[in-house]
């Protein structure tokens, strides 16, 4: 029988579908002394209370303080845990035309981040990002990954200018990152494209700093990969 709090790959994917509910929120040692704290400093503020109370009646208070906490924090959990689930409801990059287009960025939804990927087949860079794309889509399910064949999209959108990322935030364009140079070029590392988007907030990336080496930073490592010292 199915159980639908197992962690296994089939019931991940069954959740990340809608068809089943997130899991329980699991209480962690730092969520458990943040509870303690608010306990000891509610009890401080009905300490003139306490005061008139026997040691029955402590007990009892004190159980139903700390039941209550916990019900307060699961719900609050459950709660943040509906809102990431009904956001996280992408995943893949998905194929759009011109057509479709009002509907997939104009339309996307409040709070959603859209990145758009214009490419053309037979470009390595456009092949490339098309890949990072899809690594990116899975650990993002927040963000809207959508790719267009240029000239489907855009009539007459210069060749030149493929592969372009066009950021989006609740249908509005934040950002155009326009051919191969601010690209970075075949080289683009996919650290350095999900850099990039992480710093137009398409995605909450960990990587804050810059991976790409500068010109100074190759020199050292050329000069220490040599005898000349």
């Amino acid at each position: 029988m199915l159980d639908p709090n197992e962690d296994t790959e089939w019931n991940d994917i069954l959740r990340s579908k809608g068809i089943l509910p997130p899991k329980e929120p699991e209480i962690t040692e730092e969520s458990l002394v943040n509870m303690v704290e608010q306990a000891i400093e509610s009890k401080m503020n009905n300490s003139k209370q306490m005061d008139d109370m026997d040691l029955d009646e402590l007990d009892e208070l004190e159980d139903s303080e700390d039941e209550a906490i916990l019900l307060e924090y699961r719900n609050k959990r459950i709660a943040e845990m509906k809102a990431l689930a009904e956001k996280s409801k992408f995943g893949t990059v998905r194929e759009i035309s011109g057509q479709d287009y009002v509907d997939e960025v104009n339309k996307a939804g409040d709070g959603i981040h859209v990145v758009l990927h214009l490419y053309k087949q037979g470009i390595p860079l456009c092949a490339l990002i098309n890949q990072y794309m899809n690594n990116l889509a899975m650990r993002y399910p927040q963000t809207k990954f959508i790719k267009s064949i240029a000239t489907t999209c855009i009539p007459n959108f210069p060749e030149k200018n493929l592969p372009s990322i066009f950021i989006y935030f609740e249908g509005n364009i934040t950002k155009q990152i326009i051919g191969p140079v601010e690209l970075r070029g075949e080289k683009l590392t996919a650290d350095e494209f999900e850099y990039l988007l992480g710093q137009y907030d398409a995605i909450k990336t960990d990587i804050t700093e810059d991976p790409r080496q500068t010109v100074k930073d190759k020199l050292f490592e050329d000069l220490a990969n040599t005898n000349d010292w």
